[in-house]
């Protein structure tokens, strides 16, 4: 009950700072269980507003962050979703809850620890049979499984893959942050219109981990 009063109260927040663009957004962040998708050590403070340490040496995001996405990618019922660097497992959980039982929703994690844990957290928050995740490269999509509704990468790289926007539907819609680590990044909004030319947004700054694989940072 703790975990469910400190999920609603930040959820309300965030929805009332802007965050939040949709409602569906808002449903599917009340009904994940946050809690279920971060370490152990870390369990109490699911709700606080931060990125927080998972195995693999990488982060969950803040709760914000995952609003931010969420809003951006513009989801409906029925889209078929590829997360590339699904990390905790959290994203995909989200998107599943707003896609619904028609939607298909495909995570790809390099880290093999990280890869684990997030199998783990899917499990325990009764997503591992609603979501497909493979442990592999995401640097280049997933072409076996293209074309997608939406993409979303929560590894930053240092141009987008070619790949990741021929995989696109057109109408279709990519969101990921840009840029190294140790520099500037920011979220970027690729929309893909019917003729298949492409429209870009920034979405302001971010911190993410670096697109590991083949057409990641060297």
């Amino acid at each position: 009950m703790e975990f469910f009063k400190r999920r609603k109260q930040i959820v309300e927040n965030l929805d009332r700072l802007g965050y939040i663009k949709y409602p569906a957004v808002k449903r599917a962040m009340l009904k994940v269980k946050r809690e279920y998708f971060v370490s152990q050590e870390t369990r109490f403070s699911s709700y606080i507003d931060m990125p927080l340490p998972i195995p693999g040496g990488v982060t969950i995001s803040a709760p914000h962050m995952h609003a931010v996405f969420l809003s951006a990618l513009k989801l409906k019922p029925g889209d078929k979703v590829l997360e590339i660097g699904s990390g905790s497992g959290i994203l995909l959980a989200y998107i599943k809850e707003i896609v619904g039982e028609r939607g298909k929703v495909i995570g790809i994690e390099y880290l093999p620890e990280t890869y684990e844990f997030a199998k783990d957290n899917l499990k325990k928050a009764g997503y591992d049979k609603k979501v497909h995740l493979i442990l592999g490269d995401g640097s280049n999509g997933l072409p076996e499984e293209a074309p997608f509704d939406k993409i979303i990468s929560s590894a930053s790289c240092k141009e987008v893959p070619k790949s990741w926007t021929d995989q696109l539907k057109a109408g279709g819609i990519l969101v990921t942050p840009m840029g190294p680590s140790d520099g500037y990044q920011e979220l970027i909004y690729i929309e893909k219109i019917n003729s298949g030319r492409l429209i870009k947004k920034k979405l302001g700054g971010v911190v993410f981990v670096e697109l590991k694989g083949k057409y990641g940072w060297k």
